[in-house]
């Protein structure tokens, strides 16, 4: 099972941001992002330079190719540096404004998405989703049961609830990824329905349109019943369709003009257009033989329906000034894109107790446990809970091509982690880019 690969690393961005020092979410109306000496910010100058040692050293190593480190804390741009190589084969070398494949960084946008349309009462998160995508009433599950013979048997049964807005946003939907789901059944259905690639790239479904990808969705069997377990699947895929068929208009456009725009998130898309190609970091060359490296989805072109799970391209900065919003209660700049309590609700714990099938969130992400998951992030319980540093109330998520976040409201820290580098090392790198910037807090 290779449930690293949503964990990567060849470019890497740090950030941390914040308002007025001590303060929680919301705090600070504007939450502008200044360049400033790193003590200003209760930061060590030369504790903050293990970030250039640390991954010029891995770059030197050959095991990964390139990084860029950003890390500010409370509205403080302390560091930002770009290290190692765009594209290693072309010998073109990193920079600040380097273009990423985002992956499932693309589902805490869509989820926030949704939460715009939750907020202006076009969407509640009990609503059924077949209130507004109606091939997904009575939905099938598929579940074994023993014989008494000692024979596993495979069979369909009625979902015992619909699913819910709520759980796609939470991975509770019963839907799956096929390169993940244990279920055989699951997988097989979704690879006969071209939903899963084996041996191409597994969970690239934007060669289809959204009403293909809906309506061939909405015919498989679900691996549980909605409600009844966390399972990562393409979820937010569905939701971007939820919100398209709210809102009247492609995520694309919906996010351009509610999210990006707003937030200034220039080079943020779901392709990458001709005039920036030449900014697109690439992971290294494939090797004659061997896994090394992990396939990437073409960005050059529209795709055929913007996937909310792993469609989303954009730069360190952009996705800085995302993560400082979440930060400051929902706005940035004085922009407003979400209320003060709608970001605590997504990033408060929605799945309990609930067992993660085949693994749980930070297991998948982290390899660790100590955290739940909210509205499109993870969610940590407490300061002592998992294995890497961190503050309860801390939220995070990361991507398939090695791009990490992760924003902590206490100590007033936002990270974003950019990369295109090999699946082994993903989540090595996340748990060392955390370790290396919380050494260099001295307040």
């Amino acid at each position: 099972m290779r449930l690293h690969r949503y964990i990567a690393p060849a470019l890497l961005v740090l950030v941390t941001a914040c308002a007025t020092p001590g303060a929680g979410p919301g705090a600070g109306s504007l939450g502008r992002i200044e360049a400033a000496a790193p003590e200003a910010a209760g930061i060590s100058s030369e504790r903050l330079a293990r970030l250039t040692q640390g991954f010029k050293a891995e770059i030197d190593q050959g095991r990964v190719p390139g990084v860029v480190i950003a890390v500010a804390r409370r509205g403080k741009l302390v560091y930002h540096e770009a290290l190692g190589f765009q594209d290693k084969a072309a010998g073109t070398p990193m920079s600040r404004d380097s273009i990423f494949r985002i992956y499932s960084m693309t589902k805490p946008l869509a989820s926030v998405a949704a939460m715009i349309l939750v907020e202006e009462g076009r969407i509640q998160l009990t609503d059924p989703v077949s209130k507004f995508l109606p091939a997904f009433a009575n939905l099938q599950v598929s579940v074994q049961r023993r014989e008494a013979d000692g024979r596993t048997v495979s069979e369909l049964v009625p979902a015992s609830r619909p699913m819910l807005v709520h759980d796609l946003l939470r991975h509770t939907a019963g839907l799956a990824y096929g390169e993940v789901t244990p279920n055989a059944v699951v997988k097989d259905a979704y690879a006969k329905a071209g939903l899963f690639k084996p041996g191409v790239i597994d969970f690239d479904t934007r060669d289809l349109t959204p009403a293909e990808f809906t309506d061939r969705l909405a015919k498989q069997p679900l691996i549980g019943h909605p409600g009844q377990m966390w399972q990562y699947s393409l979820a937010t895929d569905v939701l971007g369709r939820v919100v398209e068929a709210a809102s009247g208009q492609r995520l694309s456009v919906f996010l351009e003009q509610r999210v990006f725009q707003p937030l200034g998130m220039k080079d943020t898309a779901f392709h990458v257009p001709a005039e920036k190609m030449s900014r697109l970091a690439q992971p290294f060359a494939r090797p004659a033989s061997g896994p090394f490296v992990s396939p990437q989805i073409d960005v050059s072109r529209p795709p055929g329906n913007d996937s909310g799970g792993a469609g989303g391209v954009g730069t360190a900065m952009d996705y800085l000034r995302f993560a400082q919003a979440m930060l400051n209660g929902g706005s940035l700049d004085g922009r407003r894109i979400l209320s003060r309590t709608t970001g605590e609700l997504m990033m408060s714990d929605h799945v309990g107790d609930r067992p993660g099938v085949p693994a749980t969130a930070p297991e998948l992400l982290l390899g660790t446990q100590g955290y739940g998951f909210g509205l499109g992030f993870l969610v940590r319980h407490g300061a002592g809970t998992a294995g890497v540093p961190g503050s309860a109330g801390e939220a995070m998520w990361a991507g398939y091509g090695g791009t990490y976040f992760w924003i902590d409201p206490k100590e007033q820290v936002v990270a974003v982690l950019m990369s295109q580098g090999p699946a082994a090392t993903r989540a090595y790198y996340r748990k060392m880019v955390k370790a290396l910037v919380y050494q260099a807090i001295t307040d």
